[in-house]
């Protein structure tokens, strides 16, 4: 059986709606799933890049297309009252409740609906408490065991290549984003569409470097 790691921030939109369509994109086929929460703003800071929310014009597109694709998709989805807001109480929650060394897809699930479905604040403290007694977390979310672990997640995703949420890692390889379950799907359940993906796959190494830009405070 082969086994997917699943890269997420509850911060992220499309992790969200990738969380949502996964069950069905994977229909029929054997696999295990392990829910991994990272730090999305650790993988920003480590690559120097700009979250799609600190970009205004992103911003703005990155809310119409996620709830336009939600109502294509027949998902339910409500912005929460403010966005990018601090994820990391939710991640370190999600930890918490870690069984058999990941979150279950109950308590990943309730933390996504928790901010994607009320319309309200996502880090309001009086939701916070209420989200963490429904889950009855079995670690404390603000001790060292469930920091460490949050720590130990984005440091794995780092070390796999991980740069974007939400991202599946499945037999070294890396499917990033809402629009790669296709590929992911393909390379689960083999067949045709798994050969096709093989063949094309190394194609990317074939691809010489070009112009490289210089980054923001550096001399061109």
């Amino acid at each position: 059986m082969k086994r997917i790691d699943c890269y997420l921030d509850f911060i992220s939109p499309y992790a969200y709606l990738a969380f949502e369509q996964l069950p069905q994109a994977l229909l029929g086929l054997s696999y295990e799933l392990r829910y991994q929460p990272i730090l999305f703003a650790g993988l920003l800071r480590h690559h120097g890049q700009l979250g799609p929310a600190e970009i205004a014009s992103k911003r703005d597109w990155t809310y119409r297309q996620v709830l336009w694709l939600a109502r294509q998709q027949g998902i339910e989805m409500r912005l929460p009252a403010a966005h990018p807001f601090n994820p990391l109480p939710l991640l370190r929650l999600a930890w918490a409740c870690a069984r058999q060394g990941a979150p279950n897809r109950y308590a990943v699930e309730t933390i996504f609906h928790h901010v994607w479905r009320s319309g309200a604040a996502a880090d309001d403290p009086a939701r916070l408490a209420q989200l963490e007694q429904a889950l009855a977390p079995a670690l404390d979310p603000r001790g060292e065991v469930a920091r460490q672990a949050l720590r130990d997640a984005t440091d794995a995703a780092l070390a796999a290549g991980v740069f974007g949420v939400p991202s599946f890692v499945v037999e070294g390889r890396l499917f990033w984003g809402l629009d790669a379950l296709p590929m992911l799907r393909a390379q689960l359940a083999g067949g045709e569409d798994g050969a096709a993906l093989d063949a094309l796959w190394p194609q990317a190494l074939d691809v010489g470097a070009g112009v490289a830009r210089a980054r923001p405070g550096n001399q061109a």
